[in-house]
């Protein structure tokens, strides 16, 4: 028998992203600096350094229409990966002016322009819905917007890009 990997249970991830002070506020409360915010009547862009030892930087587009955050890593050479897009499926908002907050809901994509997309942490989902931690709409919202993600993204070729703005009117810059 195949022995399934322990799932590492937590609460939703929430994060801010506060434009007037550029920062974001992690899910852990480290406070970074933003280099860029850029404000859209759609979502935010946000573009900012990283002390990551996976990435150097990052730049998230925050699309509360479709429930979405699509982030764009940039690796180090010693850690690339094969994936153009990285999806988080969640809660997105501006909750008063000039600050937003997202909550994660655990589900995320994996978009490799072209190829594929797909759908990672289905079992962290599972584990907070059986915990409490998301409740059976929220749960199931996340699984609706990941599966229209999914079929849209890979109706359009498998490009987020083009299928966010087919879909949605949307256009999305990167640097």
């Amino acid at each position: 028998m195949t022995q399934v990997p322990a799932v590492h249970l937590h609460r939703p991830k929430v994060e801010y992203f506060d434009v007037g002070e550029l920062t974001n506020t992690d899910p852990k409360g480290f406070v970074r600096t933003v280099e860029r915010y850029h404000v859209e009547p759609w979502g935010l862009y946000m573009a900012r350094t990283a002390d990551h030892p996976e990435f150097h930087y990052l730049e998230s587009w925050i699309l509360p229409a479709v429930s979405l955050r699509a982030t764009v890593f940039h690796y180090t050479p010693a850690h690339r990966r094969d994936q153009d897009y990285y999806i988080d499926i969640g809660e997105f908002a501006e909750i008063e002016p000039g600050r937003w907050r997202s909550i994660d809901h655990y589900l995320d994509l994996v978009v490799r322009t072209g190829r594929d997309v797909r759908l990672l942490d289905v079992d962290e989902l599972l584990a907070a819905h059986a915990a409490g931690y998301l409740g059976p709409v929220q749960a199931q919202q996340a699984i609706e917007v990941a599966t229209t993600a999914i079929d849209g993204i890979a109706r359009h070729g498998h490009d987020f890009g083009s299928w966010i703005e087919e879909s949605q009117g949307i256009t999305l810059t990167w640097l």
